[in-house]
């Protein structure tokens, strides 16, 4: 006799208990949470049968079980709260488990847009925890026999979402004969043998787990879905050694493959590996399914199989020229020149390595320097969820042709036969692939989206270090025209001053005829510190970035797609809808709606992405502008550079001109000129010559000040002590204290 349900929002102390979250074989699982400060949620197991002694043992044996298991696979026990032990009936106790928020595997599956099954990484995320949790059972002397999507949790840990099993140890003990009745609505995921009176062993929860694989990877159970076990072991039983799947034509005859069937959302690289797992799992022999034993790790060879599939560096590269996407094993240590040549060797246009960029979708370029494989971020990506667009630097305009998607040969007939009427079961498959092939196509469209985005990200960096190398650029102008405003500033004066004293005092047509072609050097140089022709090219590219970024292409265009695909689902569910009732009103429908739906996603797609390569063309061009125009930077640098170390020769050449008719004047001993000798008599007039020096200085310091405020903080770092007033000083008291010469 079963007991009735709890009541919601019932209260137990501190304790409410908050909803049903399932039903298993003698028990409710309810959710309860704790209504003080912690806000705890824990997973109550309630008996809900009159149990007979045998099986009262049988759940007080699972309590035990479950008590001392201690892995991230299983879902954990807790301590009963003192406060729900009054709700126990039968005087059995409670079984408290962790509260795993997230749903069961099976929840996941009814999802319309995983009936073709689930992406790849999740997949692989299913393979890895659901191998742990049942290597981790088998050590531990417990077979489970009742692997599920109803006894797979999902539970998020740091950000991840994580696979729990679940009810283990339940039915490990259950005699032959109740085996039917005590499994009712589980059958399809047991192992042949337990439907014979024959010895089991470890090998049933390799069926189950295979079955599971298969059904998460393609969306549907491997042999002859559509019947109950009691139908179709009698067909699959003399399947061959390596087929994983059996199907049943119009015809009514069975067709078995070792292949995965199209469509699935499995790169090309795990095909094989996962078909060679589910040929290891399926076996129906159970002496010789999983494998038998590893030599090498002692232990089931379908776990060594398991961990390399876990193990291998898959790099998805999605070739933007062809939106064709190119799944690649990686060597640990394989250089990105090597992934680079395998790339030419297999894209449609053979894009040279020289000619490949590799972005990941923050717009930053793979490091040429590191191994690919350590590119990759940590945990198990899928395509999915992790992949790096190449571009081709030689084109700025991508032509195609472009990659279309496989349309599923189902799903094909009835584009072509639209009025053909089918039975609704046949339909229900069909369509459901139907909702896969719409599906599909947004999320073709979305990556490609995040190519562009790339794209897009990368002209920004690259427009960055635009940015900065045109704030050195102006730096080192600004600079350049400071020295030689002060530099032209000292010229002219010393030739007003020459020209005063031409003729009383001393004189050197050669040291004025370089004077005067340092002025014109001085004219010439200043062409080159005027970059404004850059700054106004810079400033064009600039705006044109601006207005890619407000453009309406530079944003995601796939509502249309998204409002076709909630149209496939609704028409799916309404077919699902109809092959449960138990008098459908049709036995048969054509496909009229959901091709219409088909065709309009095809169109709108085509449209989409015929704007997103119009868009991405214009970035590229905007690119290929930014990266032409470095050169012309760093030329102008450099020649801005050799400027500034010729003006800084020219003035050195001066001052020590200028210190040569300073020493003559000093040390001139026979009838120097009175005007002469009135500038340069005594120790007086040189610190008046050296008070005009500083005066020339300040100037200098002005001109400084001014083209500072233009110029980064970094301009006022670089050396100026070829202008220092000290080093003139201390050379200007040297010349006083040597001995005098009479030279000219």
């Amino acid at each position: 006799m079963e007991r009735p349900a709890l009541k919601q929002n019932q209260v137990c102390g501190s304790w409410e208990m908050k909803e049903r979250l399932g039903t298993g074989g003698f028990g409710h699982v309810y959710l309860y949470q704790n209504l003080q400060d912690t806000g705890a949620k824990i997973a109550v197991k309630i008996c809900r049968l009159d149990l007979s002694c045998k099986n009262k043992e049988r759940w007080s044996r699972e309590i035990q079980i479950m008590k001392k298991l201690n892995h991230g696979n299983i879902v954990q026990a807790r301590e009963v709260p003192e406060e729900l032990t009054p709700i126990a009936v039968n005087d059995l106790p409670l079984l408290a488990m962790e509260y795993c928020s997230r749903g069961d595997l099976r929840k996941v599956l009814n999802k319309p847009e995983n009936c073709c099954g689930l992406k790849e990484s999740e997949v692989l995320s299913l393979l890895r925890d659901m191998g742990s949790g049942i290597q981790y059972l088998h050590e531990n002397k417990i077979i489970h026999r009742d692997l599920k999507p109803e006894n797979i949790v999902l539970q998020e840990v740091d950000g991840k979402l994580i696979h729990k099993i679940i009810d283990l140890g339940y039915a490990k003990d259950l005699d032959q004969g109740s085996l039917c009745t005590s499994f009712a609505g589980t059958l399809q995921y047991l192992a042949p043998e337990l439907f014979e009176s024959i010895p089991y062993t470890v090998t049933v929860d390799y069926w189950s787990f295979g079955t599971v694989i298969f059904e998460c990877t393609c969306g549907f159970r491997p042999f002859l879905h559509h019947m109950q076990p009691v139908q179709w072991t009698c067909k699959v039983k003399n399947k061959g050694p390596k087929d994983i799947m059996a199907v049943e034509d119009m015809n009514g005859e069975v067709r078995f493959s070792s292949h995965l069937p199209y469509p699935n959302n499995l790169s090309r690289p795990l095909l094989e590996p996962v078909e060679t797992l589910l040929q290891t799992l399926l076996l129906w022999d159970p002496a010789a399914r999983g494998g038998g034993l590893d030599p090498e790790t002692n232990k089931p060879y379908c776990h060594t199989i398991l961990q390399n599939i876990l193990s291998m560096k898959v790099f998805h590269v999605l070739d933007m020229t062809s939106a064709q996407l190119h799944s690649m094993v990686l060597g640990t240590e394989e250089s990105l020149h090597s992934l680079q040549l395998r790339l030419e060797a297999d894209t449609q246009a053979h894009i040279s390595p020289l000619n490949q960029e590799l972005l990941m979708d923050t717009g930053v370029s793979l490091d040429p320097r590191r191994p690919p494989a350590q590119c990759l971020p940590d945990g198990l990506r899928g395509w999915d969820s992790c992949i790096v667009f190449m571009f081709d630097k030689s084109l700025t305009k991508y032509s195609g042709p472009l990659t279309a998607r496989p349309l599923p040969d189902s799903v094909n007939f009835i584009v072509r036969e639209t009025k053909t009427q089918l039975p609704l079961s046949t339909l229900r498959k069909v369509w459901g692939e139907a909702v896969s092939y719409i599906c599909g196509l947004k999320e073709d469209y979305l990556r490609l989206y995040q190519g562009q985005r790339a794209a897009m990200l990368s002209l920004l960096r690259y427009n960055i270090n635009l940015t900065s190398y045109k704030n050195l650029l102006f730096s080192h102008s600004q600079q350049l025209q400071a020295k030689l405003a002060f530099f032209k500033t000292s010229i002219q004066y010393d030739l007003e001053q020459y020209a005063k004293q031409r003729d009383s005092g001393v004189s050197s047509e050669k040291m004025l005829r370089t004077w005067n072609e340092n002025e014109e050097k001085a004219d010439d140089l200043a062409k080159v510190a005027d970059v404004r022709y850059l700054d106004e090219e810079i400033v064009a590219l600039h705006s044109e970035i601006v207005e890619l970024q407000r453009s309406p292409f530079a944003w995601r265009q796939g509502d249309v797609m998204e409002q076709l695909e909630s149209t496939a689902i609704e028409l799916y569910k309404q077919l699902k809808a109809k092959c449960k009732s138990p008098d459908p009103p049709h036995g048969y429908s054509d496909s009229s709606d959901m091709v219409k739906t088909i065709l309009k996603t095809v169109q709108n797609q085509d449209r989409v992405l015929k704007d997103l390569y119009s868009h991405l063309s214009t970035i590229l061009v905007c690119k290929r502008r930014i990266v032409d125009l470095f050169p012309k930077l760093k030329g102008a640098v450099e020649n801005i550079k050799t400027a500034e170390a010729a003006v800084t020769q020219m003035q050195m050449k001066r001052q020590k001109e200028f210190w040569y008719l300073l020493k003559m004047a000093c040390t001139k001993g026979t009838s120097p000129s009175p005007s002469l000798i009135e500038q340069v008599s005594d120790g007086q007039t040189v610190n008046q010559l050296l008070d005009e020096n500083q005066h020339y200085l300040s100037h200098l310091t002005s001109l400084l000040q001014d083209a500072t405020q233009k110029m980064e903080p970094s301009v006022m770092d670089l050396d100026w002590s070829w202008t220092q007033f000290e080093v003139m000083k201390n050379d200007s008291h040297k010349l006083q204290k040597a001995p005098k010469e009479n030279t000219l």
